[in-house]
């Protein structure tokens, strides 16, 4: 790891990082959550702390939706949760998910493939797609887990809710978009966000160097990292909207007719799993569209980032 060091600046490692999360998958009763006081749908992914300031986990959260003129009622009959995702995580966060999944009539999730795609248990990702190689290696770095891997897709209640190939390109082709583009994009807003974190007196860039020189270096590595997921939503902000772009809006966009579709047919206990970067619009949408609001939330541990 000490090449990355020496020939990668920390900056350009959290914005491959960031630009790997944005792109995602590119290549029942439970007890409802907990309600809170603060703004619902604000807040997918959190760094949470004991009372010394010392990181304990990178959180991410699930937040149930239910029809509005249902808002009052004591026990939900339907309802719509919004599961946030992290691409590469700890194996017990995904085991987490795959056991809430069996609770849901149907679960959503994305991933830019040709419809009727099987998603092989434990397939992972390969090293000749530039994202899977950047995916991997960050999986190794950290020590942690890649989501196609460890999350079971062979599920009956398991809907594809995401473009195709061809559906993308297309959609990019038409947004006048580019891979190149986006991601310089991108990179823009990191280098904007470093230079907030430098007006705290923070800096991101020494806590990567030190992470990769620590002796403790996956551990040290994602605390690093996870402080900059914590921002990640604000970078993304410039991605979604109307006039957004075909990595957040327009998917976004096909997992609601989705959605719909589901509805339609007569499923009450819905998941729509995402890469959080996506979900701030699908709150909009939701609460807009489809005339829902949330009722509460629970943060699931994506990250253990406590000292063994």
């Amino acid at each position: 790891m000490k090449p990355l060091a020496n020939k990668t600046r920390p900056s350009v490692v959290r914005g491959l990082l960031c630009f790997a999360s944005l792109l995602g998958l590119a290549t029942a009763s439970a007890a409802p959550p907990a309600p809170v006081e603060n703004q619902l749908g604000e807040e997918w992914v959190r760094l949470s702390r004991d009372k010394r300031g010392r990181p304990l986990a990178l959180e991410v959260a699930i937040i149930r939706y239910v029809p509005t003129k249902h808002v009052k009622q004591r026990n939900h009959s339907e309802w719509v949760d919004l599961v946030g995702a992290i691409h590469i995580g700890d194996r017990s966060y995904y085991r987490q998910l795959n056991k809430r999944f069996r609770q849901y009539d149907a679960v959503l999730y994305e991933l830019v493939a040709p419809e009727g795609t099987v998603v092989e248990q434990g397939r992972g990702t390969p090293n000749t797609n530039p994202l899977g190689a950047l995916q991997n290696g960050m999986k190794s770095m950290l020590e942690i887990e890649h989501q196609l891997e460890q999350i079971d897709y062979t599920q009956p209640n398991f809907v594809h809710a995401d473009l195709s190939p061809d559906e993308f390109m297309q959609s990019m082709e038409d947004r006048n978009e580019g891979f190149v583009q986006l991601y310089f994009r991108m990179m823009g807003q990191a280098v904007a966000e470093q230079s907030q974190q430098a007006a705290r007196g923070e800096s991101a860039d020494l806590d990567i160097f030190s992470a990769l020189l620590s002796k403790d270096r996956p551990r040290k590595l994602k605390i690093a990292l996870a402080k900059q997921f914590e921002s990640m939503e604000a970078m993304l902000s410039g991605f979604s909207g109307p006039d957004g772009s075909t990595l957040i809006t327009e998917r976004n966009k096909r997992a609601l007719e989705v959605l719909r579709k589901q509805q339609t047919a007569g499923k009450k206990k819905l998941a729509i799993f995402y890469g959080a970067g996506h979900l701030t619009e699908m709150h909009d949408q939701l609460t807009e569209q489809f005339d829902m609001q949330p009722i509460g939330i629970t943060w699931i541990e994506a990250w253990d980032l406590r000292k063994k």
